[in-house]
């Protein structure tokens, strides 16, 4: 009987011990939102695909190339943009900020759009047309690259003029201006979850 107790009492003194390992264990590991795993590169990868999608069919309908060029060459910066010259609380008021906010904002997705494109001398520079803020560590990109041509018209409220008559007063300058092509922009779309 005594060896019977013995080995009862060593069997719940075991079983303890895991129990508190385990504990300890789950203690020691937090898990939150942003805790790598197969969860977040799912999300990664949708905001991604999203992304992309949203690029590529707001090029397709013309809205990405209508908001490359929504320029107000009075002010020098995207048209209606706050003075920091850039729109904070989401997209530009036009066909390709409504379709970012549709997709991204009223999912609380924060995204941030910057233009790229090349300087006469073969540099690059980007004009900011969103930024709310300092992407995550798991933000994503997606790029497009958006040829303007001499004749595109400016698409700013009121505007009338073409990006060759706007030259001096456009971001870009022409950098072929031997030929109907005025620049190539990329515009960069970086997403991440609020």
């Amino acid at each position: 009987m005594d060896r019977a107790q013995a080995h009862t009492v060593e069997a719940f003194t075991a079983a303890l011990l895991v129990l508190g390992a385990v504990l300890f264990t789950l203690q020691a590991t937090a898990i939150t939102p942003l805790t790598a795993s197969t969860s977040n590169e799912r999300v990664e990868n949708q905001q991604r695909t999203l992304a992309k999608d949203l690029l590529t069919t707001t090029d397709a309908n013309g809205a990405l190339r209508d908001a490359a060029v929504f320029w107000d060459t009075n002010t020098g910066q995207f048209d209606g943009a706050p003075d920091v010259g850039f729109y904070a609380s989401g997209g530009p008021p036009n066909q390709f900020g409504t379709a970012l906010n549709e997709t991204f904002r009223a999912k609380r997705i924060a995204f941030n759009v910057y233009v790229s494109y090349q300087e006469p001398d073969g540099s690059s520079s980007r004009e900011t047309m969103v930024y709310m803020g300092t992407p995550s560590n798991h933000a994503v990109v997606a790029t497009h690259t958006v040829p303007l041509f001499d004749d595109t018209q400016l698409t700013a409220s009121g505007a009338t003029q073409t990006l060759e008559a706007a030259n001096a007063s456009f971001y870009a300058e022409d950098v072929a201006p031997n030929s109907p092509l005025y620049t190539v922009t990329e515009v960069r779309l970086v997403v991440w979850q609020m």
